[in-house]
């Protein structure tokens, strides 16, 4: 098994980024992760005003996978998440939905043992899921802190072990990197942050060779989900939506009655995070619309 030390990180998305690692189609490979301030508010003397802000939203990588080409999904399978020992929480005069309820930034740092978080008296069982996750654009670069396309800063919560991740290639190697974890994070992000954590992030790579999906998506054992972004909630819900009728429509073989109506009856509309300037929305349906299609996975996954 491939690992790739945190010390290798980027802060954008890039097809110029030279890769830092390689892996096959099929191979499994462990990515360690700073925390989303790279660690830089775990001593317990630092303060907000001591943060290098350039060093946010660390992801580690890239990752070469040797058969992936523009035109390809890769299929990322989140096989494990595990996590340091203490998270950061912080709340500030600028925080999301929260600003201006408090005077001053307050940093907390939270134990996290034995996939348990200790806040005060609360012990509250972690959900570990991945904040950024994402291969290069075709072109240009794109900062870690944005979700599009290519993935990115979605910080969707249903990025966690046990989910299949479907990001459309767009450069050789579709250099994959990721970061941002969460011990916890309710859906929205609605003050700053969740518990934001370093860790260990353990996939398996595999690519989809001609696949035509231009959008993240996420299956897990229940569900087919939607990824999308935009500058205001109205807008990447709409995406979100649309995403999923394309898919029922062209994909899964739906009519596209049959699919306005699907989502009508059994489509989830749920925010990811609105702190960011780029908003993440997600629409969330049963697996059991599409198996009643007839639609079980996609042709390229047939034998994985």
């Amino acid at each position: 098994m491939r690992y790739i030390e945190k010390k290798h990180v980027i802060h954008t998305f890039s097809p110029e980024h030279p890769p830092v690692g390689r892996a096959r189609s099929g191979e499994t490979v462990t990515f360690e992760t700073y925390d989303c301030y790279k660690g830089q508010l775990l001593p317990g003397d630092t303060t907000f005003a001591d943060l290098d802000r350039s060093l946010e939203n660390p992801a580690t990588g890239p990752l070469f996978v040797e058969e992936a080409a523009p035109g390809d999904v890769l299929r990322v399978d989140i096989l494990d998440i595990s996590l340091d020992p203490v998270g950061i929480l912080d709340m500030g005069p600028a925080s999301g939905a929260l600003k201006g309820k408090v005077s001053a930034t307050v940093i907390r740092r939270v134990p996290v043992q034995d996939n348990r978080i200790h806040y005060r008296n609360l012990e509250i069982p972690a959900r570990p899921m991945v904040g950024v996750i994402g291969v290069a654009p075709e072109s240009g670069a794109v900062s870690t802190m944005t979700p599009m396309n290519h993935g990115g800063n979605m910080d969707c919560t249903r990025i966690e072990a046990g989910c299949s991740l479907y990001l459309p290639v767009k450069a050789p190697g579709a250099l994959l990197a990721m970061g941002d974890l969460h011990a916890i994070m309710g859906d929205g992000e609605v003050g700053n942050c969740g518990v934001e954590i370093g860790g260990r992030v353990t996939v398996r790579v595999h690519v989809l060779k001609g696949l035509a999906l231009e959008y993240p998506m996420i299956r897990n054992s229940q569900k087919w989900i939607t990824v999308a972004y935009g500058e205001t909630l109205d807008e990447a819900g709409d995406k979100a939506v649309l995403q999923m009728f394309s898919f029922l429509t062209e994909h899964a073989g739906a009519d596209p009655v049959d699919a306005g109506m699907y989502l009508d009856m059994l489509g989830d509309l749920a925010v990811c995070q609105i702190v960011n300037p780029m908003k993440t929305m997600r629409l969330e349906l049963p697996r059991l619309v599409t198996e009643a299609e007839g639609f079980t996975g996609f042709a390229q996954e047939d034998g994985l």
